[in-house]
């Protein structure tokens, strides 16, 4: 299994951070950002398609994108306790490289919800 990389390269278009994921890590999953089989998330062609890293770009609140926070966005934050539009504001407030590293240091992909 590989280590947990601090790097921008694995954050996803949502603000998950790939390079703490068990299939990542265990060389099963390319990452969202290079996974051309993830051509059914909306997010990431919307993202692709406006020349953006993340939603963190884009001057709309994730809260309030249709794309962002659909049903299976809502299902998925449920599942696994996420809270994917706080990774989008602190990657807004602190840059993609400080997030892989708080990422890298919590071992985790994601922002925990409260």
């Amino acid at each position: 299994m590989k280590q947990i990389i601090a790097t921008s390269d694995s954050i996803a278009a949502c603000g998950l951070y790939c390079g703490a994921c068990r299939k990542f890590l265990s060389g099963k999953c390319p990452g969202c950002k290079n996974n051309e089989k993830a051509s059914w998330c909306k997010i990431r062609q919307c993202c692709i398609s406006k020349g953006y890293h993340t939603c963190a770009e884009c001057e709309r609140d994730v809260r309030e994108c249709k794309i962002y926070s659909n049903f299976i966005s809502k299902v998925f934050a449920l599942l696994f306790n996420s809270d994917r539009p706080a990774c989008i504001s602190y990657i807004r407030a602190h840059g993609e490289i400080a997030y892989a590293k708080e990422m890298s240091i919590r071992k985790c992909q994601t922002i925990k919800r409260k």
